[in-house]
């Protein structure tokens, strides 16, 4: 192992977000694209296109139940090698697809591997900080992680109008690479030798029991798990609403890059709020005020089902909603995380795949009942946040 000296402040967030940030790079890079590789690869049913998202989102889910536990046995940065391992694999596959299939087998893949920086990089940061001093380095996080969801579908539009659909693959793989370079020569072992527990399915079990019998941990992460199956259907639909429905085509990539600003300003607003007001209260007022407005929109909407909906309007919808999910993201994961710092490397792995699975598959559900209004996303987020809200004020009680 390297006797490497701390890695600073600045720099760490900066590593763990960009590091995190692949997941979203993988994903909204590839949105512009969904059509133009649907059609290159025969795919007649254009909500079927979805799957290439999705199908990443399910390996990610899945991926994470194991690179945590791994992580509290082998140490943090051996996992990390592992999953990026797979995701090159994944990778080069995707690049080389020539079925429909074989691209939604290879960005299973690609969700796999990058469960691995996603999980392992929670637990070094639970490894360092814990409470709200965590909330507010996920915050941060989270800001610099919201940079690649406004910069990547211009990335992938722009690859897209030069070259083709399999540049947007290559250009993500040497990302990928840049950033495990950057890991291997810079990030120190958080996780000591004696701190370390063997690997055993037995663990897995205890620490999915100890979950179960922590209400705020498990209730917490069926919430994030909600919520991120709303957002899930919103990425799901996004390029179907504003390429298709709204004839946006090129300027695509700029409407998304203003709706991800608006998750960046709450994660920015969130870093400051957390310390004053505590996590609890600002995830109870995100998600009150996310069904107030989806339910308000969807009633305004339905009021006249004759009327357009105009561009405006959705934009008005989705600015708002994004703005009240991206104070909850850095905020469920940390209350989920909070009293699980004995088995921080497993928590995060069960928690990270339970949510995600959940948010993948509710998500999936959303997404494919498009049917060309922005109906089904907003009936998403009703349903969705009303649920979540139900489970939080129950755990508050508890």
């Amino acid at each position: 192992m390297n006797q490497l000296k701390s890695i600073p402040f600045l720099e760490f967030v900066a590593l763990m977000a960009t590091m995190m940030a692949l997941t979203a790079l993988s994903i909204d890079a590839v949105l512009p694209a969904l059509a133009t590789i649907g059609n290159d690869l025969g795919q007649l049913y254009k909500n079927n296109n979805q799957l290439i998202i999705s199908s990443f989102f399910l390996g990610l889910a899945l991926g994470q139940f194991v690179y945590g536990a791994l992580s509290d046995s082998w140490g943090r940065k051996s996992p990390i090698y592992l999953g990026m391992s797979i995701f090159v694999l994944g990778s080069i596959m995707s690049i080389f697809a020539n079925s429909f299939g074989l691209l939604i087998a290879s960005r299973f893949l690609q969700g796999i591997g990058l469960a691995s920086p996603r999980t392992v990089g929670m637990a070094i940061i639970r490894d360092r900080y814990k409470g709200s001093e965590m909330a507010r380095v996920m915050s941060f996080v989270m800001m610099v992680f919201i940079l690649v969801p406004v910069l990547a579908p211009s990335l992938g539009q722009g690859l897209l109008s030069f070259m083709n659909w399999r540049s947007i693959f290559i250009v993500i793989l040497g990302i990928g690479m840049l950033v495990l370079f950057w890991f291997y020569q810079r990030m120190e072992e958080t996780l000591k030798i004696e701190q370390r527990v063997p690997f055993s399915v037995q663990q897995l079990k205890k620490a999915i029991l100890e979950i179960y019998k922590t209400p705020r941990a498990f209730y917490y992460t069926i919430t994030s798990g909600l919520i991120s199956g709303a957002f899930i259907g919103f990425l799901n639909s996004s390029q179907q609403v504003f390429q298709e429905q709204y004839q946006l085509k090129e300027q695509f990539p700029l409407y998304f890059a203003a709706l991800a600003s608006s998750l960046g300003a709450a994660a920015f607003l969130n870093s400051k709020l957390v310390l004053k007001y505590g996590m609890v209260r600002m995830v109870k007022i995100a998600v009150v005020m996310l069904v107030l407005i989806a339910c308000t929109t969807w009633g305004i909407f339905n009021l006249n089902p004759q009327a357009t909906i105009h561009l405006w309007q959705v934009m008005t919808y989705l600015v708002l909603t994004l703005f009240f999910t991206g104070i909850l993201f850095g905020n469920l994961s940390s209350l989920a995380m909070e009293p699980l710092g004995k088995i921080a490397g497993t928590g995060a792995s069960i928690i990270g795949a339970f949510s995600t699975l959940i948010g993948a598959s509710t998500g999936t559900l959303t997404g494919l009942r498009y049917n060309g209004t922005i109906i089904p996303m907003i009936e998403g987020f009703i349903i969705m946040g009303s649920l979540s809200l139900v489970i939080i004020y129950h755990t508050e009680r508890k």
